[in-house]
């Protein structure tokens, strides 16, 4: 039998607020256990949540990102459940009426289409604190520093149809919290993290199998491994004669499997109830209206403007608006070079750049070679005074904190050769010097004329000019 996969995700991304969403306790990651923990987080009896404002913005700023509808009106709800980290006994979330409703994404797939994905929703909720089994033998410990931090909880349709599409999908997300400023995206340190719904069914039905969710995957990779054992132990369990049942799971990704974590509870199970300390979180279209006006330039939008203005490939202009900063940095070159050679720029932005940074480990935003030099750089490129070649290993000596281009250029006499006069005293000398090569070119043996151009580059020191050192050779060699 045929089976389609089905996967919706949920996506938790950590607000960029400098205070949690229901008290003024602190959110920076890294103190020590506890220390950021007050008693609105730690559940004390008789003190009342206050909403965060900052919150609220940044939910809306998502929601306008995504061409979303924002609710005039959207409810706190309790959601009941105990575990230890969860001193209140309940997660203040946001049920039947979400900040966020509807709006959409694209993905690119690899073949190069794209697809859209819908999403359900987005709705403002509490993170739960930390469970610690490491450190203690025999015992857990609870951090309460987590509880309370504003979470953004991003809902999709079951849209989506592999692992690579889901990853594909978790990526754009994440590029876009990044973007519009709302998450710093760090996996690393929780605050940004993925839960997964897969299921199966036949190809051609259109009836949803029973699905198992995959909590808490905060890599892209371990995203894409994880959906992909699933979708085979389902397939496998089916075509076995069994049955999916609807569950937890969690991955494992030093065995790469899924197993199995608690029976997955309904929505009645948590016994959702608007939250008596909250009032209704009502917007009015002039907060709406004011955030909106505070967006940047989205990253679609960004691209296609290089596209257009630039005559850039759309990969190119994909690759250029990965980041925020990327892009920025791409458009201070092209202004550092006057507004000309954009293409020129997106190769080594796209190209030395990228290799260098990926290399070191290092985010465009600390490049050891800022815009300005690059731009200075590439200006010699341009003007012809050092040849593309010539120019990587200029850029190498740049990386490593040698000095501006124009230094290195005159310090290592590395100006290119463009003299007419001179160039064919070099060519007259590598032909006179190689006659049974001549003869077999012109005999017909084109190839050759790598070799001799290859002759000609090494007798200048690579400083020759390659479209003067090609049609001067091309037009001597035939003679």
């Amino acid at each position: 039998m045929q089976w389609e996969t089905v996967i919706g995700l949920e996506i938790h991304a950590q607000l960029a607020t400098r205070s949690k969403i229901f008290s003024g306790a602190a959110t920076a990651y890294g103190a020590e256990p506890n220390r950021q923990a007050c008693l609105v987080d730690l559940g004390y009896p008789g003190v009342l949540p206050v909403l965060n404002a900052e919150a609220v913005r940044l939910a809306v700023r998502f929601g306008l990102a995504i061409g979303a509808t924002i609710a005039p009106r959207s409810v706190f709800a309790r959601k009941n459940y105990f575990y230890p980290d969860l001193p209140k006994g309940y997660q203040i979330s946001q049920y039947e009426l979400p900040v966020v409703r509807g709006g959409s994404i694209a993905i690119t797939l690899d073949d190069g289409t794209q697809k859209t994905v819908r999403l359900t929703r987005a709705h403002l909720e509490e993170d739960a604190g930390k469970s610690l089994h490491e450190s203690f033998q025999g015992l857990s410990g609870i951090d309460l520093n987590r509880a309370g931090t504003p979470l953004l909880e991003i809902v999709s349709e079951p849209d989506l149809r592999s692992a690579k599409e889901a990853a594909a999908y978790m990526r754009r997300i994440h590029q876009l919290v990044r973007w519009i400023g709302i998450c710093d995206g760090n996996m690393q340190e929780g605050s940004f993290r993925c839960d997964a719904n897969v299921s199966v069914r036949p190809a051609g039905s259109t009836k949803l199998g029973t699905r198992a969710e995959i909590k808490n995957l905060n890599s892209f990779r371990f995203l894409e491994r994880a959906i992909q054992f699933e979708i085979g132990r389902q397939i496998e369990l089916l075509e076995d004669g069994g049955t999916v049942v609807q569950e937890t799971r969690l991955y494992d990704p030093d065995r790469d499997e899924t197993r199995s974590m608690r029976t997955k509870e309904e929505a009645n199970d948590y016994r959702y109830f608007p939250d008596p300390d909250l009032l209704p979180l009502e917007i009015a279209p002039a907060f709406v209206d004011e955030v909106r006006s505070s967006l940047p330039e989205l990253p679609d939008a960004k691209a296609a403007r290089f596209v257009a203005i630039h005559g850039l490939p759309v990969a190119d202009a994909v690759n250029l608006t990965a980041s925020r900063e990327t892009s920025a940095y791409f458009e201070a070159v092209v202004a550092g070079l006057g507004g000309r050679d954009a293409r020129l720029a997106a190769n080594w932005v796209n190209g030395e750049l990228a290799a260098a940074l990926n290399r070191d480990g290092i985010e465009i935003a600390a490049s050891r070679v800022d815009a300005a030099a690059l731009a200075g750089l590439l200006t010699r490129v341009a003007d012809q005074t050092i040849s593309g070649k010539i120019a990587k290993d200029v850029f190498e000596a740049m990386w490593a904190g040698e000095g501006g281009a124009d230094d290195i250029i005159a310090a290592r006499g590395l100006r290119q050769i463009t003299d007419a006069g001179e160039l064919e005293r070099v060519i007259d000398q590598v032909i006179s010097a190689h006659p049974a090569q001549l003869a077999d070119y012109r005999a017909g043996k084109d190839k050759l004329f790598g070799f001799f151009v290859g002759q000609v580059m090494k007798a200048t020191a690579g400083k020759g000019n390659p479209g003067q050192v090609n049609e001067l050779l091309r037009r001597k060699l035939t003679g």
